[in-house]
């Protein structure tokens, strides 16, 4: 299958990074877009399956984060830039995130203090922070160069964008922001951002060859940060803290089956 995506998009686009990026940012917003959809057939999926599915996500994300960009960062420029680049990454998130105004179901608020923002956008701002890792982590993925390995990191995120966009869309049914079909708008919304971040991430290392291992590093980074600082405690408020942990550990588990088996 992997083989098959990479012969066709160096016979239909070729091999400029930038172009192949955009491609990736539109099947993982893609994924993410049928995640939010299953909404109108779905609408009430319980709490225990979106916890269980978002610990899955997280532990995609976070196998991901090693063996598609630290690991391969630290083979390409040494331990030095992915360091700072993950530093940076993670910095970066936590800035956004305490200056950003956004609202999350179980948390809640989060961000400088404003009345001027709806709260479904707040609900949106606060998925597109969660979504801007990916982008950009797929985006550095093709600009590095080696199409096989972006493939599997865009279809890894992708997969994951599923039980996601599923998850905001419930989120937004659930939260009164109108009917089924205007929720699965909002989750759809959300993970647009990932297409702009893809190309933006792929141009950026194909434009700069040096700062590949720092923007491999970010983009781990960026991932790590929304893992541990929305995902988990999103997953572990609700009593189903065993079985989002155990979701964690299957996402691990097939992330690195399919690096080593498809990398």
């Amino acid at each position: 299958m992997i083989n098959v995506l990479q012969q066709w998009m160096e016979i239909w686009l070729g091999e400029n990074p930038v172009v192949q990026a955009l491609m990736g940012g539109l099947v993982i917003a893609g994924l993410n877009m049928l995640g939010a959809l299953l909404v109108l057939v779905w609408p009430r999926p319980s709490q225990r399956f979106l916890d269980g599915a978002l610990g899955f996500a997280a532990g995609v994300m976070l196998t991901a984060s090693f063996t598609s960009l630290i690991l391969p960062g630290i083979e390409i420029g040494g331990v030095l830039p992915v360091l700072i680049g993950l530093v940076l990454g993670a910095a970066f998130l936590d800035i956004t995130d305490h200056l950003l105004p956004h609202m999350h179901m179980h948390i809640g608020y989060e961000g400088l203090d404003t009345r001027r923002i709806r709260a479904v956008w707040l609900f949106i701002l606060a998925i597109t922070l969660h979504n801007m890792p990916e982008g950009l982590a797929v985006g550095v993925g093709f600009g590095r160069g080696e199409l096989h390995d972006a493939i599997v990191l865009m279809l890894a995120i992708g997969f994951q964008n599923i039980p996601e966009g599923l998850a905001v869309a419930v989120s937004a049914l659930n939260a009164g922001f109108g009917a089924r079909f205007y929720a699965s708008l909002v989750g759809v919304r959300a993970g647009l951002v990932e297409i702009p971040l893809a190309v933006l991430g792929a141009w950026a290392v194909h434009a700069m060859r040096p700062l590949l291992p720092y923007a491999m590093g970010f983009a781990a980074g960026a991932m790590l940060y929304v893992i541990s600082d929305e995902i988990v405690p999103e997953t572990h408020r609700t009593g189903h803290e065993r079985l989002a942990t155990l979701g964690t550990i299957i996402g691990v588990v097939i992330m690195l089956y399919l690096d080593v088996t498809l990398g």
